[in-house]
């Protein structure tokens, strides 16, 4: 075999095998900016994907960031007709997460009384009751949030990230947040002020 027969097997050789390799690869997905798009159906949240923050005012000097692993979720979905989307979501309590503290177990001590007491209240849930469209990346979102046993009004602010076809099938994508009153949800009065909560998550089509 000469010098050049060699070579030219060889670049045939990567040729292929980069040929074969793209062909491997999944096309990325493109999601849309417009939840329209979304096709109307049962979702499911995907864990994989959600991120629950909550951000407390530390008496006044800054916030205590806390994270929440544990989260479930239902949607119902129809972008023609909004009165008859659904959404329901569940927090495990003590799922509750937090940056190292030192000596001090600061997630044990949020999981008790008279913080969250999870021994006694081990979800917190929301329960949608209107969707409201206000352009083709936002809306809004009212229902029922009860933590602690005690049920208030709440409004979630959405913003969709993305609509489409994902890599295991329809998917939708947001960020929302809302805010709290914390004094009436039984929590200390140090908690008096606002609590605001962050919701990243995506919504896997079901079938």
């Amino acid at each position: 075999m000469t010098v050049r027969t060699m070579a030219l097997g060889l670049a045939a050789a990567g040729v292929l095998a980069g040929a074969l390799g793209a062909s491997a690869q999944p096309a990325m997905p493109k999601p849309s900016k417009d939840y329209k798009v979304a096709p109307a159906g049962a979702y499911a949240l995907d864990p994989a994907h959600t991120a629950l923050i909550a951000r407390v005012p530390h008496v006044g000097f800054s916030y205590s960031v806390f994270r929440f692993t544990a989260v479930s979720g239902e949607l119902v979905w129809d972008p023609a007709n909004p009165a008859a989307d659904k959404l329901n979501v569940t927090v495990e309590a003590k799922s509750i997460t937090t940056a190292p503290t030192g000596a001090v177990n600061f997630p044990e001590e949020l999981s008790g009384a008279p913080f969250l007491n999870v021994a006694q209240f081990p979800t917190a849930t929301f329960v949608s009751k209107a969707f409201h469209a206000l352009d083709a990346t936002h809306g809004k979102v009212d229902g029922d949030l009860t933590i602690k046993g005690k049920t208030t009004p709440a409004t979630f602010d959405v913003e969709l990230v993305g609509a489409g076809q994902g890599f295991r099938g329809p998917v939708i994508g947001v960020s929302a947040r809302t805010t709290i009153d914390a004094s009436g949800l039984g929590l200390p009065p140090m908690l008096a002020a606002p609590i605001e909560l962050l919701i990243d998550t995506e919504f896997d089509k079901k079938g």
